[in-house]
């Protein structure tokens, strides 16, 4: 597969970091930092040399050229897995600090538990570094300094807080006179779980005024800079967003190119290549004669390429060409193909909006069946009994049906359910004979996130043997930029969910979009079923399944995968399991 040398120049950056934390050579490290610049820098694309062109990169030696060839081939280099299994996210994490070294960021991991660094600068703030050796007011001051600066860098940002701006700048840039069409495209586009920055598109033959009302917008804190095809600003949402206007016969070809991702382009415009022709923003065109082919629409584009069209959550260089050439591009799940929501919670435990309007909104949204989850009790702050747990399932067996919804035939049908808490030793909060009670049951991890490996690989095991536990919640647990998924053995709990007829949660909100893309792919080789829920606490969350969707495209999920498509006869027949 061909790879960027940007992600080759990052992969070795990562490589000299790992060096480091794990306490190997220090001029080692270096070697591979240098290294890492130098293909960053490079002129010529590295996924087309061999080694001996490698090589002839300065810096980059036999074993170093060695390692590229092995990403370059097979997408991932052993030495560097092998490292990473040894490093606790958290502490890779903690590295972005610019003042904070690896050495430094094991020993708060390690000593204090700090995983973010958001903790991390709590932790400054109360004066708890203070005890470890090495740590003093001065490292202190040094540290909160390069936190300072890592926030103010303008980082990554969740995807609804850029799809959001998106969709403002498109509606506002789509009522100038002159904008033909306007869409966003580049990773937001695809449905990335974090932005980097935004990519807009308009067709236009008069760019100006665009580009003026543009730069107008008030959420436009600096124009970066300016021109006739492209205008780049800086906002108060912490992203920059760039404005290219094309032409109306470009449309295709520029949407495709500008929505990437960079390795997938690299293999589009490979096949071009091989066919004498080239693909750019503008279009696709003869190399002999220069004549444009085609550019008007993404499907022209892709169809004169030999592929199908490629929807862009796939567009990841992950096989999406191979599966277009066989014929083999799943039909992905859509958001209107969703029939209920199967995690949701109410005012009863930590949820803001009581029952009666969670359903009323779930059935405002068409949904045929719709789950109520509330927390057990081994959660003690949620304050939950068996009879507030039985008087609320006795509430919604007298609500059941009487919400009229959208577009369906009948009333909502309603779903008793919970979400149990999975303890360290995978046992769940209520007996069976109460847990029989329930229509379904959620099963998360809450606390004791730091087990070890097996540990937590048991634990989420011994869950999905449970013949009432239906849903892994929120799987790895992890809240984006602020706390890791948990250290356990993906592939052997995505084994036990396929096992036990188990599904997975693919956690909606977007803090967690959790399960991740990566290992939604990993457990669908499995034959795992998943869930995509909004986890809702309150009224407005329920939005929260298009990002949901969003991230269940990105792996390759087709409505058959996802138990909540499903018509509510089949659902049920899932959810009874296997009982004893």
């Amino acid at each position: 597969m061909a790879r960027s040398n940007d992600e080759v120049a990052a992969l070795l950056q990562e490589y000299a970091d790992l060096i480091s934390i794990t306490g190997g050579d220090a001029f080692r490290a270096r070697v591979y930092e240098k290294a890492a610049r130098a293909v960053g820098g490079h002129h010529a694309d590295v996924s087309t040399l061999d080694l001996k062109g490698l090589q002839e990169i300065p810096n980059v030696g036999k074993s170093i050229a060695q390692k590229v060839r092995e990403y370059v081939d097979s997408g991932s280099v052993s030495a560097v897995e092998e490292l990473r299994a040894r490093i606790p996210a958290g502490v890779r994490r903690l590295t972005a600090i610019p003042t904070l070294g690896p050495k430094k960021a094991m020993a708060v991991y390690e000593e204090l538990g700090i995983s973010s660094v958001d903790e991390l600068a709590d932790a400054i703030h109360e004066e708890r570094l203070r005890d470890l050796k090495g740590f003093g007011p001065k490292t202190e001051e040094n540290i909160l300094h390069g936190i300072e600066l890592l926030r103010s860098s303008g980082g990554r940002v969740r995807l609804d807080v850029a799809t959001g701006l998106a969709e403002d700048i498109v509606a506002a840039l789509s009522a100038v006179p002159g904008c033909e069409r306007c869409t966003y495209a580049g990773s937001l586009r695809r449905g990335r779980e974090t932005i980097g920055d935004i990519d807009i598109l308009v067709a236009s033959r008069k760019p100006a005024p665009i580009m003026r009302a543009f730069t107008e917008l008030p959420y436009v804190t600096e124009v970066i800079g300016t021109g006739d095809k492209k205008t780049s600003v800086r906002t108060g949402k912490g992203l920059n967003v760039d404005l290219r206007v094309v032409p109306t016969d470009s449309w295709g070809a520029a949407l495709q190119y500008f929505t990437g991702s960079k390795v997938h382009n690299i293999r589009t415009r490979e096949r071009a290549v091989h066919q004498k022709l080239k693909l750019s923003e503008y279009g696709l065109f003869d190399v002999e004669s220069g004549d444009k082919i085609v550019s008007e629409t993404e499907e022209e584009v892709y169809e004169r390429l030999g592929l199908p069209w490629i929807p862009p959550a796939l567009r990841e260089d992950r096989g999406e060409i191979e599966a277009g050439l066989r014929g083999a591009l799943p039909d992905l799940v859509t958001e209107a193909d969703l029939r209920g929501d199967l995690h949701t919670h109410t005012d009863l435990t930590d949820g803001l909006a009581p029952l009666e309007e969670m359903a009323e909104a779930a059935a405002a949204r068409g949904y045929a069946y719709y789950a109520i989850t509330d927390h057990a009790p081994d959660l003690a702050m949620q304050r939950m009994t068996d009879e507030r747990m039985l008087a609320q399932r006795a509430r919604v067996r007298e609500l059941d049906g009487t919400y009229p919804t959208r577009g369906r035939r009948g009333g909502l049908r309603l779903l008793h359910g919970t979400e149990l808490n999975i303890g360290p030793d995978g046992r769940v909060d209520w007996p069976d004979e109460f847990l029989a009670g329930f229509d379904l049951c959620v099963a998360s991890v809450h606390s004791h996130f730091n087990q070890g490996r097996e540990a937590l690989t048991r634990r989420l095991v011994r869950a999905c043997e449970n013949p009432y536990v239906n849903i892994i919640g929120h799987p790895t647990t992890r809240l984006i930029g602020r706390r890791p998924g948990i250290d356990a053995d993906l592939d052997a709990v995505f084994a036990a969910c396929a096992r036990t007829g188990t599904a997975l949660e693919v956690n909606a909100h977007p803090d967690r979009l959790d399960l991740r893309d990566e290992d939604i792919l990993r457990a669908r080789r499995h034959g795992v079923r998943f869930a995509v829920n909004s986890d809702a606490h309150a009224v407005p969350h329920l939005a929260n399944m298009r990002y949901g969707i969003a991230t269940a495209r990105r792996g390759w999920l087709t409505a058959e995968d996802v138990i909540n498509t499903w018509p509510e006869r089949r659902l049920r027949a899932f959810l009874r399991k296997t009982k004893p």
